[in-house]
C-alpha cells in the first residue's frame, strides 16, 4: 500500500451509524456469505450491525425479528445454502401501511442503512422504500409515532442492493448470487443422467429454472453438449420441430448413444405459445421413435451448498455493499454492487432494473437480438459459442489444414472441454484435426493421430487428460519435434496446459529461426490448478480445484466444531502461486493463509497463534489454517504445526492435512467446462485467421512475435497476447506472474477473521452506468 495514509480510517467509518441487512424474494445458495460478510465488515468499521429476520416481512413486524448481530452469529454459516435468517413472500410491505410501519421500527433502532439481498423485485421495493423515505416519516411525526428530533436523526436512508438469484436474470451484473451454485447442481444431475441414458440409448429432456432467462438453460448446455437448447430470449424458428428431429438423428448418425435437450422453464416459440417439456417429449416419441424421458429439476436447484464461486463473490459483494452505505450521501442514487469481470462495482439500482426490464420488453415484442444484447456480453458470448458448436454441420469442402493439439504438464479438470470444442470447432471449420499423446515427448515420438467429431463426444464432463500429458520441456526434443511437424505436415498447433505449456511456447518459439518448420501458428491455452500461468486472470482447472478443497475444508471445520478448541493445518497445492490457499480460505472462512507472494516472518506466526488463542475464549472454538506448499522454504507445514501445538498447548489441540493429488482430480465444475470450451473454440478461430494471414506461396510461414499468442481472461474478455511479450511479465524462477489481481483480495480474508487490518478504501468501485454501455437504446415511453 502507498505511504500516505487514505483519507477515511476504515475501522472508524461506521462509528455512531446502524446498518440493517435482509434477504428476500426466492432464496439463492451464497446469501448466507454476503450476511456473513456484511455483518464481520459493519461490526469492523466500528457500526452497528442488525439481522432483519423473514426478509420485508420481518422488517414490518418488528419486535424480535429485528436483532443485533455479532461476530460470533455468523460463524459456520458460510457453507450453508439458502439463507439463515429467512425470507418470506411480504404482502404488508406493498401497502403504504406496512411501508410507514417498517419505517418506524427502523427509526426507534436508529439504523439508516439498509442492505438488501434478493432479486429484481425485491431490490425494486428497497428503492421505493427509500424515495418515500422523508414521507413515512413526516406522517410517523403527525401520528405522534416519533418525535421531530428522531425524525431529524434520521432523515435519509441509504440503500444498497446485492443480487442473489440463481436465474442471473438480472442486467448489469456479470453473476448473480447463487448462479454458480445452480449451476453445480444441474450439472451433477446430468453427468447422473448421462450415465443411465448411455445405457439404453435414450434422449433426455432436462427442464431447468429460468422463468424470464434462459442464462442457465444456456450454459448448461454448453457445458454438457448438448442437442438443442430452448430458452425465452431466442425462440426457434418457425420449423424448429422438424429441424429439432433432423439434428437429434445426426447425433444417433455419428455414433451417439444419447440426446440431451435442455429447456427453460420459460421457453416459447416465435408467437409467445410456452414450449414444454412434454410436448417435447410427445414430439420426439412419436416423431423418432426415441426413448424418450423428461426430467424437471424443479427446487434441487436452488438447494444445496454454494459453491466457493458464489461464497467469495458473496464475501466480496458483502464489503463493497457496507462501503458503499457509509460513503452514501443522500445525493448518491441507490445502487447494486456487482462482479465485473473479476472487478467490484457499483451500479445505479434503478438502471439496472430497467434494462432488466427492458429485456422483458424486447422479447415481448419479439426483438430478440435485442433481448440477446441487453443481457449483456457473457450471455452473448455464451450464445456465440453455443451456435458455434451446435448448429453447423461439418462442411463438404476442406481446407487442406491440420492443426494439433496437445496437452502439457499436470492434468486439471476441463482440459478435455478444450481439446472437444477445439477439435469439434475445426471439423466444422473444414481443418483435420490431429491429436497428439503425452505431451511434447509424443509430439518428438510421432504419437500423433486423426481426431474425429465423435471421437470426443461426451468429453465435456470428463477429468484429468483424455489424451495424456507430460511435463517435459520440448527443447532437447527440437529437431525430433520440427521432422514430425513436417512429417504429419501440421500447419497450426494448440497447446493447453500449465507453466510448462507457456514456456514450451516459448521454447518452440525461440527455435524458429533454426527449424523453419516450426514456423507455425501457435496458441497456448492456461490449464492448471495453479493458476500461475501470466496473461490470463484464470486458469482452467483452478475452479474445479477450488471446490474440491473447499469442500475438504468444510468436513475439515465439522469435524473440528464437534471436537472443540482444535486447529487444523491443511497444505494445498499451486506451486510458488498462493492462489488456491487465498481464495479457499476465503471460500471456507480460514483464520490465516501463508502465501510465498505475502512475506511472513516468526513475529507474524505469533500474532496468528495469540489470535487463535483469543478465539478459543469465544463461543468459535475452532481454527483454520491454510497453508501454500512452497510458501516458505523453512516454515514447513510440520514447522508451522509443531508451533502451533507448543504454543496452544493447554488451549488448543492440533492436526494436519496434506490435500495432494486430489486437487488435480474429479468432474470439471461448470465454469472448467464453461470457460474450457470458449477457450478451445477461440483459440481455433483465431488460428484459422492467422494461417490465413501468414499463407505465401503455397505454404505456411509463420514467424513474427504475434503467430505464438497465449489466449487469456482478462478483465473481462478473452485476449491473445504473444508470448514474447508475456516474457516481461514473468518471475520465471518461482514461475508465477509478477502481478496477480487476486492479491487484492488477502486484506480481507483478514478482516473476515477478525484482524484489525487497514482495507485499501481508496481504490474503491465509482458508480458506473449501463444504460449507455449496452449499446441498445431503450424506447422512448
Amino acid at each position: 500500500m502507498s505511504e500516505e495514509e487514505p483519507a477515511a480510517d476504515p475501522t472508524t467509518m461506521g462509528v455512531g451509524k446502524a446498518i440493517a441487512v435482509l434477504t428476500s424474494g426466492g432464496d439463492a445458495q451464497g446469501m448466507n456469505a454476503a450476511v456473513r460478510a456484511t455483518v464481520r465488515v459493519g461490526l469492523y468499521t466500528g457500526a452497528k450491525v442488525y439481522f432483519v429476520h423473514e426478509g420485508y416481512q420481518g422488517l414490518v413486524d418488528g419486535g424480535d425479528n429485528i436483532r443485533p448481530a455479532t461476530w460470533e452469529s455468523v460463524s459456520m454459516m458460510l457453507q450453508l445454502g439458502g439463507t439463515v435468517i429467512g425470507s418470506a413472500r411480504c404482502k404488508d410491505f406493498r401497502t403504504r401501511e406496512g411501508r410507514t410501519q417498517a419505517a418506524l421500527n427502523l427509526v426507534k433502532l436508529g439504523i439508516t442503512n439498509l442492505c438488501v439481498i434478493g432479486g429484481d423485485g425485491s431490490l425494486t421495493g428497497a428503492n421505493q422504500f427509500r424515495t418515500e423515505w422523508s414521507e413515512l416519516l413526516e406522517d410517523l411525526v403527525e401520528e405522534e409515532k416519533i418525535t421531530e428530533e428522531e425524525a431529524q436523526g434520521a432523515s435519509h436512508l441509504n440503500i444498497v442492493g446485492m443480487v442473489g438469484s440463481i436465474d442471473n436474470d438480472f442486467c448489469g451484473t456479470d453473476m448473480t448470487i447463487g448462479t454458480d451454485s445452480a449451476l453445480h447442481r444441474i450439472m451433477e444431475v446430468v453427468d447422473a443422467i448421462t450415465t443411465t441414458a448411455q445405457s439404453h440409448q435414450r434422449t433426455f429432456i432436462l427442464e431447468v429454472m429460468g422463468r424470464h432467462c434462459g442464462y442457465l438453460a444456456l450454459v448448461t448446455a454448453l457445458a454438457c453438449g448438448a442437442d438443442w437448447v430452448f430458452i425465452p430470449e431466442m425462440p426457434p424458428e418457425e420449423d424448429w420441430e422438424e429441424h429439432l428431429c433432423r439434428r437429434l438423428m445426426e447425433t444417433r448418425g455419428r455414433g451417439s448413444r444419447l440426446n440431451v435437450i435442455i429447456v427453460a422453464e420459460g421457453a416459447m416459440d416465435m408467437t409467445g405459445k410456452p414450449i414444454t417439456s412434454d410436448e417435447i417429449k410427445e414430439l420426439v416419441s412419436t416423431r423418432l421413435g426415441y426413448d424418450t424421458r423428461a426430467t424437471i429439476l424443479g427446487h434441487v436447484q436452488r438447494g444445496g451448498t454454494p459453491s466457493a464461486f458464489d461464497r467469495i463473490l458473496g464475501s466480496r459483494m458483502g464489503v463493497e455493499a457496507v462501503m458503499a452505505l457509509l460513503e452514501a450521501t443522500p445525493e448518491t442514487p441507490a445502487c447494486v454492487v456487482s462482479l465485473s469481470g473479476n472487478h467490484a462495482v457499483r451500479l445505479p439500482l434503478m438502471e439496472c432494473v430497467q434494462v432488466t426490464k427492458d429485456v422483458t420488453t424486447a422479447m415481448a415484442e419479439g426483438r430478440f437480438d435485442d433481448a440477446i444484447k441487453l443481457r449483456g456480453k457473457s450471455f452473448e458470448n455464451n450464445w456465440n459459442t453455443y451456435k458455434l458448436l451446435a448448429h453447423v454441420r461439418p462442411p463438404d469442402v476442406k481446407s487442406n489444414i491440420n492443426v494439433a493439439i496437445v496437452n502439457v504438464g499436470a492434468p486439471c479438470a476441463g482440459m478435455n472441454a478444450a481439446v472437444r470444442s477445439a477439435v469439434r470447432i475445426g471439423i466444422i471449420q473444414g481443418h483435420s484435426m490431429l491429436a497428439v499423446h503425452d505431451g511434447f515427448e509424443g509430439l518428438a515420438q510421432g504419437l500423433i493421430e486423426p481426431i474425429t467429431w465423435a471421437g470426443v463426444g461426451g468429453w465435456t464432463g470428463k477429468g484429468g487428460s483424455m489424451l495424456g500429458t507430460k511435463r517435459l520441456l520440448p527443447g532437447k526434443m527440437v529437431e525430433e519435434i520440427s521432422l514430425n511437424i513436417a512429417k504429419f505436415n501440421i500447419h497450426g498447433l494448440v497447446i493447453i496446459g500449465g507453466f510448462e505449456a507457456f514456456m514450451g511456447g516459448l521454447e518452440l518459439v525461440n527455435a524458429r529461426e533454426k527449424y523453419e518448420e516450426l514456423c507455425i501458428p501457435l496458441v497456448v491455452i492456461p490449464a492448471t490448478v495453479s493458476n500461475n500461468v501470466p496473461g490470463s486472470d484464470f486458469s482452467i482447472g483452478a475452479d474445479t480445484a477450488l471446490n474440491t478443497i473447499t469442500s475438504t475444508c468444510d468436513r475439515i471445520k465439522q469435524s473440528a466444531a464437534g471436537t472443540k478448541r482444535r486447529v487444523f493445518i491443511i497444505e494445498t497445492m499451486g506451486g510458488y502461486c498462493g492462489y488456491l490457499a487465498t481464495m479457499a480460505g476465503l471460500a471456507s472462512g480460514a483464520d490465516a493463509a501463508y502465501i510465498y507472494e505475502d512475506h511472513f516472518n516468526i513475529h507474524d506466526l505469533e500474532i496468528n497463534v495469540m489470535h487463535l488463542v483469543e478465539k478459543m475464549k469465544t463461543t468459535v472454538k475452532r481454527g483454520l489454517i491454510l497453508r501454500n506448499e512452497n510458501c516458505n522454504a523453512n516454515y514447513t507445514t510440520d514447522f508451522i504445526f509443531n508451533l502451533y501445538s507448543e504454543e496452544g498447548k493447554g488451549v488448543f489441540d492440533c492436526r494436519k492435512n496434506v490435500l495432494g493429488h486430489m486437487q488435480q482430480g474429479g468432474t470439471p465444475t461448470p465454469f472448467d467446462r464453461n470457460f474450457g470450451t470458449k477457450m478451445g473454440a477461440k483459440s481455433v478461430l483465431w488460428l484459422t485467421e492467422k494461417l490465413k494471414e501468414c499463407y505465401r506461396h503455397g505454404r505456411i510461414f509463420a514467424n513474427n512475435p504475434d503467430s505464438a499468442c497465449l489466449l487469456g481472461m482478462k478483465k473481462r474478455s478473452l485476449v491473445f497476447t504473444p508470448l514474447a511479450e508475456l516474457k516481461e511479465q514473468t518471475d520465471f524462477e518461482h514461475r508465477i506472474p509478477k502481478t496477480q489481481w487476486w492479491l487484492t483480495l488477502r486484506p480481507l480474508l483478514k478482516v473476515l477473521a477478525k484482524y484489525k487490518v487497514k482495507i485499501d478504501t481508496t481504490e474503491h468501485a465509482h458508480l458506473e452506468h449501463i444504460i449507455k454501455k449496452t449499446g441498445v437504446v431503450p424506447k422512448a415511453e
